[in-house]
C-alpha cells in the first residue's frame, strides 16, 4: 500500500476539495486524484464520492480512514523525534536544470557533495524541458526566470549574468570592438530560438543605463546554446554568454571578455521544490552550496 496515497486521502477528507488538498500538498490537482484513484484500485473499494461541488468519503473510505489516522500520527511523532536529532545529507537527491547550467555547475559542485557526504547519490536530469516535479518524482528543479507555480517554494539564487567574449587570437587578427555598433565588422556566433525561427538578440547597456537589444551579424548559427562556448574557444568568432558557461575558460585565459563596460544582461536563478522537501537534509546541503554563489 502506497502511505503517501493513504496520507493525500485523509488531507482530501479534511479540505473536502481536491483543489484546496492539491494545494496545501504542492500537488498538481490531477495528479492527487490519480494517487488516489490507485489507492482504491489496490484496495478495491471506493473512498471517496466525488462530485462537481465536493468530495466526501464513502462508508468504506470513512473505515479505512478511522483505522489510518492514528497510524499516521505515530509516524509523523516518530518523524519529529528523529528530526529533532542531527541528521546527515543521505539517499538519493533527484535533480533537473538546464542542459548547460547542469554541466558546468551542478555536476561539480553535486561532486564536490558526494565526496563531503558519503551517504549522498544525485540522479540529474539536464535538459530544457519544465518538468512537473511531484508527479515526475523530483526533489529540485534549477530555473530561470521568473517563478509562476504558486505550489512550490522558490529560493533565489545569484542571477545568471552575460558577457560577450572571444578567444584571445580572434582578438589578435580581428582587433577588439570599440563599441557595440563595431560588432557589425565582426563574425558573430548566435542561437536561434527553433520555436519563433527568430536569432536570439544580445543585450547590451547603453549610456543611458537602459538595456538594448542587439541582433548580431552572424556568420554561424546553432539550435543551442551549448556549442557557443566551443566555437568560441576555437576562435572562430564572439559570442555572448551566460558567465558560468566560460567562468574557467575566462579565469585561464583562454577567451577573453570584449565591450566590458556594456555588461549588465541578467536572468534571475531559483532553486524550486515542494514545501514538503523543505527540511530534507539533502536538500540543504545542495541550497547551502548553490546560496554560497561560488560558481
Amino acid at each position: 500500500m502506497d502511505l503517501n496515497a493513504v496520507r493525500m486521502l485523509v488531507q482530501v477528507a479534511d479540505a473536502r476539495s481536491f483543489t484546496v488538498a492539491a494545494g496545501q500538498l504542492g500537488l498538481s490537482q490531477s495528479g492527487l486524484s490519480r494517487a488516489i484513484s490507485r489507492l482504491e484500485q489496490s484496495l478495491g473499494v471506493r473512498l471517496l464520492h466525488r462530485n462537481t461541488r465536493n468530495v466526501s468519503l464513502t462508508p468504506d473510505g470513512r473505515l479505512f480512514v478511522e483505522h489510518c489516522q492514528p497510524l499516521l500520527s505515530g509516524l509523523e511523532d516518530a518523524q519529529r523525534q528523529l528530526g529533532d536529532r542531527p541528521c546527515i545529507p543521505s539517499g538519493v537527491l533527484k535533480l533537473t536544470a538546464p542542459s548547460m547550467f547542469g554541466r558546468k555547475v551542478l555536476v561539480p559542485l553535486a561532486g564536490k557533495l558526494i565526496a563531503a557526504h558519503p551517504q549522498l547519490q544525485f540522479e540529474l536530469v539536464l535538459n530544457d524541458r519544465l518538468v512537473d516535479l511531484a508527479e515526475e518524482g523530483f526533489d529540485a528543479a534549477l530555473r530561470t526566470g521568473p517563478i509562476s507555480d504558486v505550489r512550490m517554494v522558490a529560493r533565489p539564487l545569484r542571477p545568471l549574468r552575460w558577457v560577450t567574449v572571444a578567444a584571445p587570437d580572434y582578438l589578435a587578427r580581428h582587433g577588439q570592438p570599440a563599441t557595440v555598433e563595431a560588432l557589425q565588422e565582426h563574425t558573430c556566433l548566435a542561437v536561434r530560438n527553433l520555436r519563433s525561427g527568430r536569432l536570439v538578440d544580445w543585450q547590451f547597456r547603453a549610456l543611458d543605463g537602459q538595456m538594448h537589444d542587439f541582433t548580431p551579424p552572424t556568420r554561424m548559427v546553432f539550435d543551442s546554446g551549448d556549442p557557443l562556448v566551443e566555437a568560441a574557444l576555437a576562435g572562430i568568432g564572439i559570442v555572448q554568454v551566460m558567465d558560468f558557461a566560460v567562468a574557467d575558460a575566462l579565469a585561464d585565459g583562454r577567451l577573453q571578455r570584449v565591450l566590458q563596460a556594456n555588461e549588465g544582461r541578467t536572468r534571475a536563478l531559483s532553486l524550486v521544490y515542494p514545501p514538503s522537501r523543505q527540511v530534507s537534509p539533502k536538500l540543504k546541503v545542495l541550497a547551502e552550496a548553490l546560496l554560497a554563489g561560488e560558481w
